[in-house]
């Protein structure tokens, strides 16, 4: 029969495991904001065409709808790889890592927010409030091309936040001795690309050159601990080190 105290003794997942699954969860999620924006968003919305846009969204209402649910699908996935990647990365420093943790979190709260605002024009362009038989049609397309614009502003500002946590850990990486320190490194420039964001209109114009760069420093990062993994014993030991520090 299980008991509890068994349950509590129970082996948790080593930290090779926990990496490899912290990527596949990462790669999951940056696949499905892939296809939100470039296969839904992308392919629907025209930030110049208020008309086009609404008649777009009308016609293939199930499809926009679509692209909310894995938005959010995404949304959860980076919350599951912000929680494993703060173990793993808390040996090295715990406040850094709480900090990264924390920033990111902030950029995703951000992100979840405005994901209202893509939301929104189904019920704008449908006529779903009784209030809005007050304007017309040229009106309520303008009034949910607005909203999309919003919530691009929304996910460019959250971008920000996830330049400060992207710098912390390529610098948790660099000192962690379980990781390859160049990993580290595209980790920290990566994070300085995510910071042009702090000036939404600077990046905007660079987003194309820093979402590449991302994007293969993520598919490196990925690869490397799918395949060769956490060195488990230095883990082990920058673990037992901080347990025993005040300095963390």
């Amino acid at each position: 029969m299980t008991t509890v105290s068994s349950l509590d003794r129970a082996p948790e997942m080593s930290a090779r495991t926990k990496g490899r699954f912290a990527a596949a969860v990462y790669l999951l999620y940056i696949i499905a904001g892939v296809i939100a924006q470039g296969f839904i968003s992308d392919r629907l919305v025209v930030l110049r065409d208020a008309a086009t846009t609404s008649a777009n969204i009308l016609a293939n209402q199930s499809t926009y709808s679509l692209g909310l649910t894995v938005y959010l699908i995404e949304m959860a996935g980076q919350i599951v790889a912000v929680v494993l990647f703060y173990q793993l990365l808390k040996p090295v420093s715990r406040t850094g890592a709480m900090l990264a943790a924390a920033f990111e979190l902030t950029g995703c709260g951000i992100k979840i927010f405005s994901r209202l605002f893509y939301f929104a024009p189904l019920l704008v362009v449908g006529r779903a409030a009784p209030s809005l038989s007050a304007f017309n049609k040229e009106q309520l397309d303008a009034i949910a091309l607005l909203l999309l614009k919003i919530n691009d502003n929304g996910a460019a500002i959250a971008l920000a936040f996830f330049g400060f946590s992207t710098l912390l850990q390529g610098w948790l990486i660099y000192k962690s001795g379980f990781l390859p320190r160049w990993l580290g490194v595209i980790g920290m420039i990566g994070g300085l690309g995510w910071l042009t964001f702090l000036s939404p209109p600077l990046g905007m114009s660079v987003f194309l050159y820093v979402a590449v760069y991302a994007l293969l420093g993520v598919l490196i990062m990925v690869g490397w601990l799918l395949t060769v993994g956490i060195d488990e014993q230095r883990w082990r030991q920058r673990a037992a080190q901080e347990a025993v520090s005040i300095w963390k």
